[in-house]
Protein backbone atom coordinates (compact mmCIF):
# COMPACT_ATOMS: atom_id res chain seq x y z
CA UNK A 1 0.00 0.00 0.00
CA UNK A 2 1.54 3.15 -1.24
CA UNK A 3 1.89 5.73 1.83
CA UNK A 4 0.35 8.76 1.37
CA UNK A 5 2.72 12.11 1.87
CA UNK A 6 1.60 15.12 4.13
CA UNK A 7 1.85 17.19 0.70
CA UNK A 8 0.07 14.73 -0.93
CA UNK A 9 -3.18 15.02 1.67
CA UNK A 10 -3.10 18.50 1.69
CA UNK A 11 -5.61 20.31 -0.48
CA UNK A 12 -5.13 23.90 -2.05
CA UNK A 13 -6.79 26.54 -0.48
CA UNK A 14 -9.70 27.71 -2.03
CA UNK A 15 -10.05 32.06 -2.95
CA UNK A 16 -10.60 34.16 -0.14
CA UNK A 17 -14.40 35.40 -0.76
CA UNK A 18 -14.59 39.07 -2.17
CA UNK A 19 -15.66 41.62 0.68
CA UNK A 20 -19.93 42.00 0.45
CA UNK A 21 -21.31 44.37 -1.36
CA UNK A 22 -22.87 47.17 1.02
CA UNK A 23 -26.96 47.19 0.24
CA UNK A 24 -28.56 49.89 -1.38
CA UNK A 25 -29.95 52.82 0.76
CA UNK A 26 -32.29 55.28 -0.62
CA UNK A 27 -32.49 58.12 2.29
CA UNK A 28 -35.20 59.99 0.20
CA UNK A 29 -37.59 57.00 0.38
CA UNK A 30 -37.32 56.56 4.11
CA UNK A 31 -38.04 60.36 4.94
CA UNK A 32 -40.92 60.96 2.39
CA UNK A 33 -42.50 57.63 3.06
CA UNK A 34 -45.90 58.42 4.75
CA UNK A 35 -45.48 55.11 6.62
CA UNK A 36 -42.12 56.77 8.20
CA UNK A 37 -42.98 58.31 11.08
CA UNK A 38 -39.93 58.45 13.59
CA UNK A 39 -36.28 58.44 12.35
CA UNK A 40 -33.48 58.49 14.87
CA UNK A 41 -29.63 59.58 13.93
CA UNK A 42 -27.07 57.72 16.59
CA UNK A 43 -23.29 57.51 16.42
CA UNK A 44 -20.18 58.70 17.66
CA UNK A 45 -19.52 62.62 18.74
CA UNK A 46 -18.06 64.86 15.70
CA UNK A 47 -19.69 62.51 13.08
CA UNK A 48 -21.93 65.15 11.18
CA UNK A 49 -24.72 63.22 13.39
CA UNK A 50 -26.60 66.36 14.20
CA UNK A 51 -26.24 67.77 10.48
CA UNK A 52 -27.46 64.50 9.23
CA UNK A 53 -30.57 65.07 11.29
CA UNK A 54 -31.44 68.66 10.42
CA UNK A 55 -30.88 68.21 6.72
CA UNK A 56 -33.14 64.96 6.28
CA UNK A 57 -35.77 67.19 8.42
CA UNK A 58 -35.12 69.79 5.50
CA UNK A 59 -35.72 66.90 2.91
CA UNK A 60 -39.12 66.02 4.18
CA UNK A 61 -40.05 69.45 4.46
CA UNK A 62 -39.42 70.06 1.10
CA UNK A 63 -41.29 67.09 0.10
CA UNK A 64 -44.80 68.25 2.30
CA UNK A 65 -44.15 66.37 5.34
CA UNK A 66 -44.45 68.60 8.68
CA UNK A 67 -41.90 67.43 10.60
CA UNK A 68 -40.25 68.31 13.91
CA UNK A 69 -35.91 67.72 14.89
CA UNK A 70 -35.61 66.97 18.48
CA UNK A 71 -31.84 67.10 19.72
CA UNK A 72 -30.92 65.42 23.43
CA UNK A 73 -27.23 67.23 22.52
CA UNK A 74 -27.37 70.14 24.83
CA UNK A 75 -24.51 71.46 22.60
CA UNK A 76 -26.35 73.27 20.44
CA UNK A 77 -25.19 72.18 17.31
CA UNK A 78 -28.92 71.74 15.94
CA UNK A 79 -29.35 75.45 16.22
CA UNK A 80 -26.17 76.24 14.82
CA UNK A 81 -26.77 74.15 11.69
CA UNK A 82 -30.04 76.30 11.70
CA UNK A 83 -28.38 79.54 11.74
CA UNK A 84 -30.33 80.06 15.11
CA UNK A 85 -28.84 81.31 18.66
CA UNK A 86 -30.61 78.73 20.63
CA UNK A 87 -33.62 76.44 20.71
CA UNK A 88 -35.92 75.35 23.57
CA UNK A 89 -37.95 72.90 25.19
CA UNK A 90 -41.02 73.85 22.83
CA UNK A 91 -40.96 73.20 18.87
CA UNK A 92 -39.76 76.46 17.03
CA UNK A 93 -40.97 76.83 13.18
CA UNK A 94 -37.97 77.23 10.86
CA UNK A 95 -38.85 79.60 7.88
CA UNK A 96 -37.93 77.28 4.53
CA UNK A 97 -38.71 79.22 1.99
CA UNK A 98 -40.84 77.53 -1.25
CA UNK A 99 -41.14 74.37 1.05
CA UNK A 100 -44.83 73.01 0.60
CA UNK A 101 -44.06 71.34 3.91
CA UNK A 102 -42.79 72.26 7.52
CA UNK A 103 -39.93 72.49 9.24
CA UNK A 104 -39.86 72.58 13.31
CA UNK A 105 -36.69 72.01 15.78
CA UNK A 106 -36.25 71.73 19.35
CA UNK A 107 -33.80 71.33 22.08
CA UNK A 108 -34.52 68.60 25.28
CA UNK A 109 -34.97 70.53 28.49
CA UNK A 110 -34.94 67.40 30.84
CA UNK A 111 -35.80 69.46 33.90
CA UNK A 112 -38.99 71.17 32.07
CA UNK A 113 -40.22 68.20 30.44
CA UNK A 114 -40.35 66.46 33.73
CA UNK A 115 -41.80 69.57 35.30
CA UNK A 116 -44.56 68.97 32.74
CA UNK A 117 -44.73 65.99 33.71
CA UNK A 118 -45.49 66.40 37.35
CA UNK A 119 -48.13 69.12 36.65
CA UNK A 120 -50.14 67.08 34.37
CA UNK A 121 -50.60 64.03 35.86
CA UNK A 122 -50.82 65.16 39.65
CA UNK A 123 -53.42 67.72 41.40
CA UNK A 124 -52.19 71.47 41.85
CA UNK A 125 -51.44 70.28 45.17
CA UNK A 126 -49.54 67.69 44.89
CA UNK A 127 -47.62 69.27 41.75
CA UNK A 128 -46.35 71.81 44.05
CA UNK A 129 -45.20 69.16 46.80
CA UNK A 130 -43.29 67.77 44.48
CA UNK A 131 -42.16 70.44 42.31
CA UNK A 132 -40.98 72.32 46.01
CA UNK A 133 -39.14 69.38 46.92
CA UNK A 134 -35.14 69.86 47.02
CA UNK A 135 -34.48 66.31 46.15
CA UNK A 136 -37.08 66.08 43.46
CA UNK A 137 -34.99 69.60 41.93
CA UNK A 138 -32.06 67.74 42.09
CA UNK A 139 -33.01 64.75 41.01
CA UNK A 140 -34.55 66.45 37.62
CA UNK A 141 -31.73 68.54 36.93
CA UNK A 142 -28.91 66.58 37.35
CA UNK A 143 -29.57 62.68 38.59
CA UNK A 144 -28.16 60.26 36.39
CA UNK A 145 -30.25 58.37 33.83
CA UNK A 146 -32.92 61.39 34.11
CA UNK A 147 -32.23 62.85 30.46
CA UNK A 148 -32.36 59.63 28.65
CA UNK A 149 -35.61 59.26 30.62
CA UNK A 150 -37.37 62.61 29.83
CA UNK A 151 -35.98 61.41 26.29
CA UNK A 152 -38.64 58.43 26.29
CA UNK A 153 -41.22 61.57 27.74
CA UNK A 154 -41.14 63.69 24.85
CA UNK A 155 -41.15 61.39 21.65
CA UNK A 156 -43.42 59.63 23.04
CA UNK A 157 -45.45 63.37 23.41
CA UNK A 158 -44.20 64.44 20.06
CA UNK A 159 -45.72 61.08 18.51
CA UNK A 160 -49.04 60.48 20.45
CA UNK A 161 -50.19 63.94 18.79
CA UNK A 162 -51.53 64.12 15.16
CA UNK A 163 -49.08 67.26 14.55
CA UNK A 164 -46.40 65.75 13.16
CA UNK A 165 -46.16 63.58 10.01
CA UNK A 166 -42.59 62.70 11.05
CA UNK A 167 -40.16 63.40 14.54
CA UNK A 168 -36.49 62.86 13.58
CA UNK A 169 -34.32 62.75 16.79
CA UNK A 170 -30.84 63.52 17.27
CA UNK A 171 -29.05 61.63 19.79
CA UNK A 172 -26.46 62.94 22.35
CA UNK A 173 -22.81 61.97 21.18
CA UNK A 174 -22.27 59.19 22.80
CA UNK A 175 -22.47 55.73 23.43
CA UNK A 176 -25.28 56.68 25.94
CA UNK A 177 -27.11 58.42 22.58
CA UNK A 178 -28.77 54.78 22.99
CA UNK A 179 -29.28 54.30 27.00
CA UNK A 180 -32.72 55.83 26.38
CA UNK A 181 -33.68 52.36 25.32
CA UNK A 182 -32.92 51.38 28.85
CA UNK A 183 -34.93 53.69 30.60
CA UNK A 184 -38.13 51.92 31.26
CA UNK A 185 -35.70 49.13 32.79
CA UNK A 186 -33.46 51.86 35.02
CA UNK A 187 -37.13 53.23 35.78
CA UNK A 188 -38.28 50.10 37.18
CA UNK A 189 -35.51 48.93 38.64
CA UNK A 190 -35.19 52.40 40.53
CA UNK A 191 -38.67 52.37 41.63
CA UNK A 192 -38.70 48.80 43.17
CA UNK A 193 -35.22 48.90 44.62
CA UNK A 194 -34.87 48.17 48.13
CA UNK A 195 -32.97 51.37 49.00
CA UNK A 196 -36.24 53.71 47.43
CA UNK A 197 -38.98 50.64 49.56
CA UNK A 198 -37.11 51.31 53.24
CA UNK A 199 -37.06 55.17 52.51
CA UNK A 200 -40.66 55.23 51.92
CA UNK A 201 -41.71 52.36 54.45
CA UNK A 202 -42.72 55.06 57.57
CA UNK A 203 -45.01 56.53 54.94
CA UNK A 204 -46.28 53.92 53.63
CA UNK A 205 -46.48 51.70 57.26
CA UNK A 206 -46.08 54.35 59.27
CA UNK A 207 -43.52 54.51 62.64
CA UNK A 208 -45.50 52.78 64.92
CA UNK A 209 -44.87 49.51 63.32
CA UNK A 210 -41.60 50.18 61.69
CA UNK A 211 -39.32 47.00 62.93
CA UNK A 212 -36.08 47.63 65.07
CA UNK A 213 -33.96 47.23 62.42
CA UNK A 214 -35.20 49.30 59.76
CA UNK A 215 -35.16 52.15 62.46
CA UNK A 216 -31.35 51.08 63.31
CA UNK A 217 -31.21 51.44 59.39
CA UNK A 218 -32.85 54.23 58.99
CA UNK A 219 -30.43 56.02 62.03
CA UNK A 220 -27.73 54.90 60.00
CA UNK A 221 -29.05 56.33 56.54
CA UNK A 222 -29.58 59.60 58.56
CA UNK A 223 -25.93 59.80 59.21
CA UNK A 224 -24.61 59.28 56.15
CA UNK A 225 -26.84 61.05 54.13
CA UNK A 226 -27.88 63.70 57.16
CA UNK A 227 -31.45 63.78 58.15
CA UNK A 228 -33.13 66.47 56.44
CA UNK A 229 -32.09 65.07 53.01
CA UNK A 230 -33.58 61.67 53.90
CA UNK A 231 -36.87 63.21 54.60
CA UNK A 232 -36.47 64.86 51.21
CA UNK A 233 -36.60 61.77 49.65
CA UNK A 234 -38.99 60.03 51.56
CA UNK A 235 -41.20 62.55 50.97
CA UNK A 236 -41.08 62.85 47.03
CA UNK A 237 -41.29 59.58 46.60
CA UNK A 238 -44.20 59.41 48.66
CA UNK A 239 -45.81 62.51 46.85
CA UNK A 240 -44.54 60.24 43.32
CA UNK A 241 -46.44 57.06 44.51
CA UNK A 242 -48.95 57.43 42.41
CA UNK A 243 -47.61 58.62 38.97
CA UNK A 244 -44.64 56.15 39.19
CA UNK A 245 -47.16 53.82 37.37
CA UNK A 246 -47.74 55.92 34.38
CA UNK A 247 -43.88 56.87 34.41
CA UNK A 248 -43.15 53.21 33.53
CA UNK A 249 -46.46 52.39 31.49
CA UNK A 250 -45.28 55.69 28.92
CA UNK A 251 -41.52 54.62 28.89
CA UNK A 252 -42.57 51.08 28.17
CA UNK A 253 -45.12 51.91 25.47
CA UNK A 254 -42.81 54.58 23.88
CA UNK A 255 -39.78 51.56 23.76
CA UNK A 256 -42.50 48.70 21.71
CA UNK A 257 -42.71 51.98 19.20
CA UNK A 258 -39.29 52.49 18.77
CA UNK A 259 -39.66 48.83 17.31
CA UNK A 260 -42.92 49.05 15.30
CA UNK A 261 -42.57 49.63 11.70
CA UNK A 262 -42.81 53.37 11.15
CA UNK A 263 -39.40 53.88 12.73
CA UNK A 264 -36.13 53.75 11.75
CA UNK A 265 -32.40 54.52 13.06
CA UNK A 266 -29.49 55.56 10.75
CA UNK A 267 -26.15 55.17 12.10
CA UNK A 268 -23.90 57.85 11.39
CA UNK A 269 -19.83 57.76 10.96
CA UNK A 270 -16.92 59.13 9.49
CA UNK A 271 -14.61 56.91 7.74
CA UNK A 272 -12.01 56.56 10.74
CA UNK A 273 -11.30 54.19 13.12
CA UNK A 274 -12.82 55.49 16.23
CA UNK A 275 -16.17 56.70 14.35
CA UNK A 276 -16.39 53.31 12.49
CA UNK A 277 -15.70 51.09 16.10
CA UNK A 278 -18.93 53.32 17.64
CA UNK A 279 -20.62 52.35 14.44
CA UNK A 280 -20.06 49.14 15.07
CA UNK A 281 -21.60 49.10 18.63
CA UNK A 282 -24.49 50.61 17.58
CA UNK A 283 -25.44 48.62 14.95
CA UNK A 284 -24.26 45.50 17.98
CA UNK A 285 -26.85 47.22 20.47
CA UNK A 286 -29.68 47.94 17.64
CA UNK A 287 -29.73 44.18 16.32
CA UNK A 288 -29.62 42.85 20.33
CA UNK A 289 -32.70 44.78 20.93
CA UNK A 290 -34.13 44.04 17.51
CA UNK A 291 -34.48 47.58 16.55
CA UNK A 292 -35.04 48.68 13.17
CA UNK A 293 -31.57 49.35 11.73
CA UNK A 294 -32.02 51.96 8.07
CA UNK A 295 -28.25 51.77 7.52
CA UNK A 296 -25.25 53.55 7.49
CA UNK A 297 -24.32 57.24 6.62
CA UNK A 298 -20.71 57.35 6.15
CA UNK A 299 -20.02 61.29 5.94
CA UNK A 300 -17.31 63.10 4.93
CA UNK A 301 -15.59 61.02 2.60
CA UNK A 302 -12.75 62.24 0.46
CA UNK A 303 -13.02 61.03 -2.97
CA UNK A 304 -10.65 62.26 -5.83
CA UNK A 305 -11.54 63.94 -8.95
CA UNK A 306 -10.08 61.45 -11.43
CA UNK A 307 -8.75 57.87 -11.18
CA UNK A 308 -6.46 57.83 -14.12
CA UNK A 309 -3.71 58.99 -11.63
CA UNK A 310 -2.63 56.69 -8.66
CA UNK A 311 -0.97 57.94 -5.73
CA UNK A 312 2.28 56.27 -6.78
CA UNK A 313 2.30 57.31 -10.24
CA UNK A 314 1.53 60.59 -9.61
CA UNK A 315 4.32 61.34 -7.01
CA UNK A 316 6.66 59.71 -9.31
CA UNK A 317 5.25 62.06 -12.48
CA UNK A 318 6.04 65.07 -9.49
CA UNK A 319 9.57 64.59 -9.55
CA UNK A 320 9.82 64.12 -12.91
CA UNK A 321 8.14 67.28 -13.47
CA UNK A 322 10.17 69.13 -10.90
CA UNK A 323 13.71 67.51 -12.90
CA UNK A 324 12.29 68.50 -16.26
CA UNK A 325 11.90 71.99 -14.96
CA UNK A 326 10.52 75.01 -16.93
CA UNK A 327 8.15 77.90 -16.60
CA UNK A 328 4.84 76.32 -13.92
CA UNK A 329 7.13 73.03 -12.71
CA UNK A 330 6.71 73.62 -9.25
CA UNK A 331 2.92 74.88 -9.69
CA UNK A 332 2.34 71.51 -11.92
CA UNK A 333 4.37 69.52 -8.79
CA UNK A 334 2.30 70.59 -6.24
CA UNK A 335 -0.77 69.89 -8.07
CA UNK A 336 0.03 66.06 -8.62
CA UNK A 337 0.96 65.82 -4.92
CA UNK A 338 -1.99 67.15 -3.49
CA UNK A 339 -3.76 64.17 -6.05
CA UNK A 340 -1.24 61.68 -4.70
CA UNK A 341 -2.37 62.76 -0.64
CA UNK A 342 -6.33 62.45 -1.91
CA UNK A 343 -5.55 59.05 -3.41
CA UNK A 344 -3.95 57.80 -0.85
CA UNK A 345 -6.35 59.28 1.97
CA UNK A 346 -9.40 57.70 -0.62
CA UNK A 347 -7.66 54.02 -0.53
CA UNK A 348 -7.36 54.36 2.94
CA UNK A 349 -11.33 55.54 3.54
CA UNK A 350 -12.05 52.22 1.31
CA UNK A 351 -10.42 50.06 3.14
CA UNK A 352 -12.20 51.43 6.37
CA UNK A 353 -15.31 51.12 4.63
CA UNK A 354 -14.51 47.46 3.70
CA UNK A 355 -13.62 46.22 6.93
CA UNK A 356 -17.18 47.48 8.27
CA UNK A 357 -19.24 46.12 5.48
CA UNK A 358 -17.34 42.44 5.70
CA UNK A 359 -18.13 42.73 9.89
CA UNK A 360 -21.63 44.00 8.91
CA UNK A 361 -22.64 43.23 5.31
CA UNK A 362 -26.43 43.06 6.16
CA UNK A 363 -25.89 46.93 6.70
CA UNK A 364 -27.21 49.40 3.58
CA UNK A 365 -24.52 52.74 3.51
CA UNK A 366 -24.91 55.74 2.17
CA UNK A 367 -21.70 58.02 1.83
CA UNK A 368 -21.51 61.62 1.50
CA UNK A 369 -18.34 64.00 0.57
CA UNK A 370 -17.01 66.63 2.84
CA UNK A 371 -17.99 69.59 2.53
CA UNK A 372 -15.49 72.84 2.55
CA UNK A 373 -16.81 74.20 5.71
CA UNK A 374 -19.55 73.61 8.70
CA UNK A 375 -23.08 73.80 7.64
CA UNK A 376 -24.97 76.92 9.48
CA UNK A 377 -27.72 78.23 7.78
CA UNK A 378 -30.34 76.41 5.32
CA UNK A 379 -28.08 77.21 2.21
CA UNK A 380 -25.34 74.69 3.71
CA UNK A 381 -28.54 72.23 4.98
CA UNK A 382 -29.41 72.27 1.42
CA UNK A 383 -26.29 70.92 0.24
CA UNK A 384 -25.94 68.67 2.88
CA UNK A 385 -29.71 67.02 1.89
CA UNK A 386 -28.80 66.88 -1.57
CA UNK A 387 -25.80 65.09 -0.83
CA UNK A 388 -28.03 62.41 1.03
CA UNK A 389 -31.26 61.63 -0.96
CA UNK A 390 -29.56 63.21 -4.47
CA UNK A 391 -29.20 61.22 -7.62
CA UNK A 392 -27.60 57.71 -7.94
CA UNK A 393 -24.42 57.73 -9.36
CA UNK A 394 -20.55 56.43 -8.21
CA UNK A 395 -17.85 58.75 -7.16
CA UNK A 396 -14.74 58.34 -9.53
CA UNK A 397 -12.91 56.55 -6.98
CA UNK A 398 -12.46 55.96 -3.20
CA UNK A 399 -15.52 55.30 -1.58
CA UNK A 400 -18.38 54.70 -3.51
CA UNK A 401 -22.06 56.69 -3.42
CA UNK A 402 -24.53 54.21 -2.62
CA UNK A 403 -27.85 54.89 -2.34
CA UNK A 404 -29.49 53.21 0.69
CA UNK A 405 -32.49 50.92 0.82
CA UNK A 406 -34.13 50.42 3.92
CA UNK A 407 -32.97 46.88 5.36
CA UNK A 408 -35.88 44.25 5.55
CA UNK A 409 -37.14 43.51 9.23
CA UNK A 410 -35.64 40.31 10.61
Amino acid sequence: MTRTTARTRRQPRPPAPPAPEALPFELAELVTDPGTRIVVCCGAGGVGKTTTSAALGLAAAQAGRTVVVLTIDPARRLAQSLGLVELDNEPRRIDVPGAPGELHAMMLDMKRTFDDIVVAHSTPERAQQILDNPFYQTLSSSFAGTQEYMAMEKLGQLRAGDRWDLVIVDTPPSRSALDFLDAPNRMSRFLDGTMIRLLTAPSRTGFRIASAGFLFFSRIISKILGGQLLRDISAFVSALDTMFGGFRERATATYELLRRPGTWFVVVATPEPDALREASYFVDRLSTERMPLAGLVLNRTHPPTTTALSATRADGAAEEVLEAGGEGAELAAGALRVHAERMALATREQHLADRFTSAHPEVAVRTVPATAGDVHDLDGLRVMADALIGPDGDTPTGVPRRRILPARRR
